[in-house]
This record gives structure tokens, sequence and C-alpha cells, in this order.
């Protein structure tokens, strides 16, 4: 059974892994904007809580003594979470210095994957705190892998056009740096449903 004093570190997950979602829906907005004037501020939000949530789970993890789950893997749980925004971020700086010469690529197949995995995340976290299910976890992670194994079919396609030299070499290298950042923060998703299903595992 976990400590009560467990639900502060939950509260804190729970909440870094909605601004995991929050930054999905701040990538669909500039995706949706090819006007040449995009900012960042939609990213602005999230990544500032995000640090917040971090910075409180560090804090806590330094006050308590004594937790229902191991602190390395709340430590690693809480990385991988952070990880997600910081990798978005990061595509929609890239995207922005180079939105004129992206007009005609369409990036909705990852989102719709970064959408699914985000959410699940969430719904993992959630069952989390209610109990040690690992029917339930081993269900929702294995979903997490298919997303996982969809997103790098998806970018093996996606290079293979990329190599094809239908495009100049300048826009290969910023697609395929683009391509392997939205991979990226679909695979720290991954990685947060493994700690999670570990958690189980050994309360299990």
């Amino acid at each position: 059974m976990l400590f009560s004093k467990d639900d502060k570190f939950f509260e804190l997950l729970e909440a870094s892994a909605e601004e995991c979602c929050a930054s999905v829906k701040a990538l669909k907005c500039i995706l949706q904007d090819r006007s040449g004037s995009i900012t960042l501020d939609e990213f602005a939000g999230p990544r500032r809580k995000e640090k917040q949530i971090n910075a409180k789970i560090a804090e806590l993890l330094a006050r308590v003594s004594v937790t229902g789950l191991e602190r390395e893997d709340i430590e690693a749980l809480a990385n991988a979470l952070y990880k997600i925004p910081k990798t978005l971020e990061k595509f929609a700086e890239r995207f922005a210095l180079a939105v004129g010469e992206l007009h005609d690529v369409d990036f909705s197949r990852h989102v719709t994957l970064l959408e699914e995995a985000t959410s699940i995340t969430v719904q993992m976290l959630k069952e989390l705190r209610k109990g040690f299910n690992m029917e339930k976890t081993s269900e929702q992670n294995a979903r997490l892998q298919l997303i996982e194994g969809e997103a790098d079919k998806l970018i093996l396609e996606l290079l293979k056009t990329l190599y094809s030299r239908k495009h100049d070499a300048v826009k290969v290298i910023i697609l395929k740096d683009l391509y392997e950042l939205l991979e990226r923060g679909i695979d720290r998703c991954r990685d947060a449903g493994n700690v999670i299903s570990v958690i189980v595992l050994k309360n299990t």
C-alpha cells in the first residue's frame, strides 16, 4: 500500500504529464500556422510549468525520507516526462526557423501518435495512483510500445523519401532533424510507460 505522502508525488507527476499534453496542443498550433510569423509563446507556459514541477519533485525527494515508491523510479519517471515538452519545444524552434521551406510538409501522422502517446501516459499515471494493476498497466504499456513501433516505421518511410534525392540537400537536413525530434518525443513517452510498468511489477 502506498503512503499518503505519495499523493503529492502522484499529483506532481500527473501535472507533469498534463503539461506534456499541453505541449502537443501547442505543437499542433504552430504546425497549422504557415504564415512565417510563428511565435513560441504557447510553448513557454508548459515548459515553465514543467521546470517548476520537476524542481518540486526534486525538493520533495530531498525532504521525504520514506516513500511507497523507490526514489530512483520517481526520478526516472520525472526525467522522462520533463524531456517530452523540452523535445517538442526544440522541434518548434527549428520549425520556426525553416517554416518557409516546409509549406508542403505534413507532420500530422507524428502529431496523432504524440497525442495518443501522451494521453496514454496520463492514463497510466492515474491508474498507478489507484494501485498496482499489472493487467491494465501491461495493456496500456503495450499500446505505447506499438505507437513507438509505428513511429519507427514512419521515420524509416520518410527517410526513404528524403534519400530519394527529390529534395535539395538543405531541406533533407532540415526534415531529418525535425522527424528525429518528433520520434524522440514519442520515445520519451515510451520511456515513461516503461518506468511505470517497472514500478507496478515491483509492487505486485
